[in-house]
């Protein structure tokens, strides 16, 4: 019988704007000490940056397989949503709250949770995140959703080609 314990930690990548910056710094710390591997993908200092970079490499990193979730950071979380969606096979969520960071997993299958440094604490964020990464994808009645929005995606990217 194989011990739960033995299963390798989920590799997150987290990433922010410097209205996050200081929130993103407690949740690695958090990260890590849940045993999840991370890496943080900045900014790394309270200078203002263009969060759709870090948004586009944080989700390029999952997109190729180097991460198996990402969590991502703003003032509002919605620049980051809207950023990271825009990289195909991404599915991004905004979650303030536990309930919806859960769904955002068991029911859309989303790979990154965006937050809004601006409208969560500290606290509630570790909560989310937390719940975010400890969800799997549930399948059931939310798989065809999920699949066809995959086709739409799909149909788009091809057109664009």
């Amino acid at each position: 019988m194989s011990d739960v314990n033995t299963k390798p930690a989920l590799k997150v990548a987290i990433g922010g704007d410097e209205a996050a910056f200081e929130l993103k710094k407690v949740l690695v710390l958090h990260l890590r000490d849940l045993g999840y591997q991370v890496e943080d993908f900045g900014t790394f200092n309270a200078e203002p940056i263009l969060y759709p970079d870090v948004a586009f490499e944080v989700a390029t990193a999952i997109q190729g397989g180097r991460f198996d979730r990402g969590v991502l950071l703003c003032g509002t979380g919605i620049g980051v949503a809207m950023s990271a969606n825009k990289v195909p096979g991404i599915r991004a969520a905004q979650a303030h709250d536990t309930y919806s960071a859960g769904k955002a997993r068991t029911s859309n299958d989303a790979q990154i949770v965006t937050l809004g440094a601006r409208v969560v604490g500290a606290e509630l964020a570790k909560e989310i995140v937390t719940t975010f990464l400890a969800k799997s994808f549930a399948g059931g009645a939310s798989a065809s959703k999920v699949e066809r929005i995959k086709e739409y995606e799909s149909r788009l990217d091809g057109a664009r080609h």
